[in-house]
C-alpha cells in the first residue's frame, strides 16, 4: 500500500474551489512543508505520477487537470515548489538553486509509493528541475516528461522580470501589474478568477524563488547527454504554438535524448489547460507504456 494517504490534508490556497476528488495535502521535507494536490483513482491505480510546475507557477496550474489523471487511472501528486504560493519559503538565495530544487523532487518521489520509482512530469522550468532530478537520481523514476521545456536557456532571457524585481526591492505585485496591465490595480471583485488567483500567488510567492528561477532559465548548459545516459524513457512534448522555448530546440532535445516527441495541437505553453483532452490522451499513452 502506498504511503501517499499518510500526507496531512491542508487548507487550499486562494479562492478557487478545489475540484471533486482532489485533496490538498502537505508534504514535509527538510526545507519545510510543500503543499500539493493529490488524486487517487477509485479503482486500481496504473501507477504514481509526480508533477513539477513551472517558473512563477504552482500546483494551482494543474487544478483542472488533476481530475483527468484520476479518471485515467493514475495516482498523482502536483507540488508547489519551495517558495511558490503557500509552500515553505526559505530565506537565503542559495536555497533556490537548481540542485536544491531537484533534491526536493527526489525527496517527494521517495515518499509517494513506498520508495518505488515514480513517473515524473516537469512543465517549463519544472522540466529543467525534473531533468536535474532524474540525472541526480535515475533510480527514483520510471520515466520523465519534458513538457513545454527546452534543453537550455539563453542569457538575459528574464532580464525584464529580474530588472523589475531589482528596482522594486522584490515587489512581485509590481511584476504582476507590469505583465498584466489590464488588471493592474483593480480590486479583487473586478478580476477574473484566474487573474485573481495569479495575483494572489504573486503576493504569496518568494521573490528569491523568482529571481533564482530566472537565472536558471538563463543558463545555457545542455544536459541532454546526461539525461539520455540515465536510460529512462523520455517524452518531449509541447504545444503547437509554444513560444517559451524555440520549438526546434525542443525537437532537437528529443533527438539528443532518444525521446518520443509529440506536439499537442491547438495549444500554446499550457496544453494541459488549453487542450486537456489531447494532453491526457498523450500522457496516458506514454505513461502506460512505461
Amino acid at each position: 500500500m502506498s504511503t501517499l494517504h499518510a500526507f496531512p490534508v491542508v487548507a487550499p490556497f486562494g479562492h478557487l474551489p478545489t475540484p471533486e476528488g482532489v485533496d490538498t495535502v502537505g508534504i514535509d521535507l527538510p526545507v519545510g512543508r510543500l503543499t500539493a494536490y493529490r488524486v487517487v483513482p477509485d479503482g486500481p491505480s496504473k501507477g504514481v505520477v509526480l508533477v513539477v510546475p513551472g517558473y512563477t507557477g504552482s500546483k494551482e496550474d494543474w487544478r483542472t487537470f488533476m481530475p483527468l489523471l484520476r479518471e485515467a487511472g493514475w495516482t498523482a501528486v502536483a507540488i508547489s515548489r519551495r517558495g511558490q504560493a503557500d509552500s515553505a519559503a526559505p530565506t537565503s538565495p542559495s536555497d533556490y538553486s537548481l540542485e536544491e530544487e531537484a533534491a526536493d523532487v527526489i525527496r517527494v518521489a521517495a515518499l509517494l509509493d513506498d520508495g518505488a520509482p515514480v513517473h515524473l512530469i516537469g512543465h517549463s522550468l519544472g522540466g529543467v528541475i525534473a531533468r536535474a532530478a532524474v540525472i541526480a537520481s535515475p533510480q527514483s523514476f520510471r520515466s520523465v516528461v519534458q513538457f513545454c521545456s527546452g534543453p537550455y536557456g539563453w542569457p538575459y532571457r528574464k532580464v525584464a522580470e529580474l530588472t523589475i524585481l531589482h528596482d522594486t526591492g522584490g515587489n512581485l505585485r509590481q511584476l504582476f501589474d507590469s505583465t498584466n496591465p489590464l488588471w493592474a490595480g483593480r480590486p479583487d471583485e473586478e478580476l477574473p478568477d484566474d487573474a485573481r488567483m495569479v495575483r494572489d500567488r504573486f503576493d504569496a510567492t518568494s521573490p528569491l524563488s523568482v529571481v533564482a528561477g530566472g537565472h536558471i532559465l538563463e543558463d545555457h548548459t545542455d544536459s541532454s547527454a546526461e539525461l539520455r545516459a540515465t536510460g529512462l524513457s523520455v517524452l518531449v512534448a509541447h504545444g503547437e504554438w509554444d513560444g517559451a522555448w524555440p520549438i526546434p530546440w525542443q525537437r532537437q532535445m528529443a533527438e539528443d535524448t532518444g525521446a518520443r516527441y509529440e506536439v499537442v495541437p491547438t495549444s500554446y505553453h499550457g496544453p494541459h489547460v488549453e487542450n486537456p483532452g489531447a494532453t491526457i490522451a498523450l500522457f496516458d499513452d506514454f505513461l502506460s507504456a512505461h
